[in-house]
């Protein structure tokens, strides 16, 4: 397993060793003790899975409090995953990483707590499932705006066209008014 930080080296790709013959594949997506050794402390509480037809963006949502650290990856189809540094006091504020994602690649990203989150479907569609480190709660959930001019996040629009959104992800927060962490 492979840990590469990213340009913002809190978030962190990972590249499972991935053991295949003719009969199909064998990969670890977790395994505490190699976390642990690459710096990744996660607690997880949480699994999620989702679907989305290609065109769906979902986010950049993230909570202001119990904040979740996910470890997200791509069970079939391909998405476009972004993550955004929400930490006033980071010197990556406002900045933001994106990786590809899919079937194919296989890999993983490591999204700590602090960012927001958000992914694209650019295949026809994709399963999408992550650990999170903390419990789900709406109360404290946000979005961010995914076209914020400030963030300047290149989206690998399918055709060019606008993605789809939930209402409350088209009604979000630019970076400017956006509530932060400390």
């Amino acid at each position: 397993m492979k840990f590469i930080p990213t340009a913002i080296p809190d978030v962190i790709r990972i590249e499972p060793s991935v053991f295949g013959d003719d009969r199909g594949f064998f990969m670890e997506t977790w395994e505490k003790r190699k976390f642990l050794d690459a710096g990744i402390t996660a607690d997880f509480v949480q699994d999620n899975h989702s679907r989305s037809a290609q065109g769906i963006l979902r986010g950049l949502h993230y909570q202001v409090q119990q904040p979740q650290g996910k470890l997200v990856r791509v069970v079939s189809g391909a998405v476009y995953d972004v993550a955004v540094d929400l930490r006033r006091s980071s010197p990556t504020f406002g900045q933001w990483v994106g990786e590809v994602l899919s079937v194919d690649n296989r890999h993983q990203l490591w999204v700590p707590p602090g960012f927001a989150h958000g992914f694209y479907v650019i295949s026809d569609y994709a399963d999408f499932v992550y650990k999170c480190t903390d419990y789900y709660a709406p109360e404290f959930e946000r979005s961010l705006r995914w076209d914020d001019p400030e963030l300047g996040i290149t989206w690998p629009l399918v055709d060019g066209q606008p993605p789809r959104l939930s209402s409350k992800d088209a009604k979000a927060a630019s970076l400017q008014t956006a509530e932060c962490y400390p």
